[in-house]
């Protein structure tokens, strides 16, 4: 696995002349070292990247209803001109993001939280602002750290062409432009949706869904004793309330460009939503407490108490609490005239193997060992069916593998093939709409709801989901998300 941030420079030659361009959405003049058309390419070959690690998500109808509603914002944008492809990622992250060039995705874990394609369209709208502005371009032209996966670390593996694939962990999140560039994104999406006819309003509403969201990982955060976890999607939402005086400054001209019949188009966009899975899906696998299991592999892992995962299209990764100590697992082709053990030191490329040792487990078989180094790391191979699945395990920080060596063991010792009884585990939660009886309560919901957690927890996701945080109730009528 490789980030292709971690291959921008070569993607740029010693010829490229650093200049200035007027900014085509701004009118600014902008320090930049790349043409439009560099910028055009560069985005398509980030985008077969990115669409390696972030699938789309396997439904038609809501892709062409996100391309159709992307398409009409980005129809009256400043360089509406390009061509714009928008995308929904099938995943649970509360995220969304724009590659140079026109390149837009929206994950389905933010579409369960929005609750109208107004609001939709302001997210794609800021995404569009992104591009329209240059802003990857300014930042790549003023060599900042603009990383197209975000915070990420890297815990090299060193096991021949297995350290590609686990030497970036994280949740694969495009971090924040910088309060300014968000700002100008939110100012021109504003603008995008009054020419195509939604409520700019919708901006401003999209940014109170995610600063709820923040204020309620907080809230969890601090009732658990664990440290706050740090701002998502669209940047740091202490200084960017959706009150903020800036934001209501950079919206409110867009205002004055609406005309008299705004569209929201709240049912509309709800009944797209039905059904969709909410967290894990059952072709990226799903989480159960400690257990993680596959449908379409059929298999199923545990991972020790306390412990935290990460499931990327491209590895599962799980580590600890205090995020020191990691194990990943990664998928191959299997080797017919290779044993495990030969798989595992052809992997290792002519470094020295110790504590080898063969497995055999629930019918499958495989072999394990340490590669001693610094870190030393725990790997192993299991063959399952015609594919190979490669485990390595990492401590940062100098700490000895020792120290974490059981646990990994105990990951890799858990691997083993779905039981049939176990099949229903591994499909998703799914969204469901429901209207609102007399009396019915958010309370009363909670307790019907297929989600875990305490009754306070899903009491907020709940209204997290409705646009109720932190204390509304809904109507008799009103049409609500739930969770079975």
């Amino acid at each position: 696995m490789r980030s292709p941030a971690l291959v921008l420079a070569l993607l740029f030659g010693s010829s490229l002349l650093a200049g200035c361009a007027v900014n085509p959405a701004t009118g600014k003049t902008n320090f930049v070292m790349m043409s439009e058309q560099q910028e055009l390419d560069l985005g398509r070959q980030y985008n077969q990247e990115i669409a390696k690690q972030n699938p789309p998500y396997a439904d038609e109808k809501l892709q062409a209803y996100v391309q159709e509603v992307g398409q009409r914002v980005a129809s009256h944008s400043h360089r509406s001109n390009i061509a714009y492809h928008f995308t929904v990622v099938d995943s649970p992250d509360i995220n969304a993001f724009a590659l140079p060039g026109g390149y837009i995705y929206i994950h389905r874990g933010l579409l369960a939280y929005l609750n109208s394609e107004a609001e939709l369209a302001a997210v794609l709208g800021h995404e569009v602002g992104h591009v329209t502005a240059r802003h990857s371009v300014q930042q790549q032209s003023q060599s900042t750290a603009w990383n197209i996966l975000g915070q990420a670390v890297a815990i090299g593996t060193g096991v021949g062409a297995a350290a590609d694939l686990t030497n970036v962990l994280g949740t694969a999140f495009v971090r924040g432009y910088g309060r300014d560039m968000e700002l100008e994104a939110d100012g021109l999406g504003a603008q995008y949706l009054a020419r195509s006819g939604y409520d700019p309003q919708a901006m401003i509403e999209v940014v109170k869904v995610l600063k709820n969201q923040e204020e309620f990982a907080r809230d969890q955060a601090r009732r658990k004793g664990q440290t706050e976890a740090p701002s998502g999607y669209h940047g740091v939402f202490d200084s960017h309330p959706d009150n903020d005086t800036r934001l209501q400054q950079v919206v409110g001209p867009a205002k004055a460009l609406a005309g008299g019949n705004q569209v929201v188009n709240r049912d509309v966009f709800l009944k797209h939503l039905e059904g969709l899975p909410f967290g894990d899906s059952a072709e990226t696998g799903v989480r159960r407490g400690q257990d993680f299991y596959h449908a379409e592999l059929d298999f199923t892992l545990h991972f020790p108490d306390g412990w935290g995962m990460v499931n990327r299209a491209d590895a599962v990764i799980t580590h600890s609490a205090n995020q020191q100590a990691f194990i990943a697992m990664t998928l191959d082709g299997r080797k017919p005239n290779l044993a495990p053990a030969g798989y595992l030191r052809q992997k290792a490329g002519g470094q020295r193997l110790a504590m080898e040792e063969s497995l055999q487990q629930a019918g499958l078989q495989g072999a394990t060992a340490v590669l001693p180094g610094n870190p030393a790391r725990r790997v192993a191979a299991i063959y399952k069916d015609d594919k190979a699945y490669l485990f390595v395990g990492a401590i940062r920080n100098g700490a000895s593998l020792e120290s974490e060596d059981d646990k990994f063991l105990s990951v890799i010792r858990s691997f083993r093939p779905m039981k049939k009884e176990e099949r229903v585990l591994a499909q998703p939660l799914r969204l469901h709409l429901i209207q609102a009886k007399s009396g019915q309560t958010i309370a009363s919901l909670a307790r019907e709801s297929k989600l875990p957690g305490a009754q306070a927890d899903l009491e907020n996701r709940i209204r997290l989901l409705n646009n109720l945080y932190p204390i509304g109730e809904p109507k008799p009528g009103d049409w609500l998300k739930v969770v079975r």
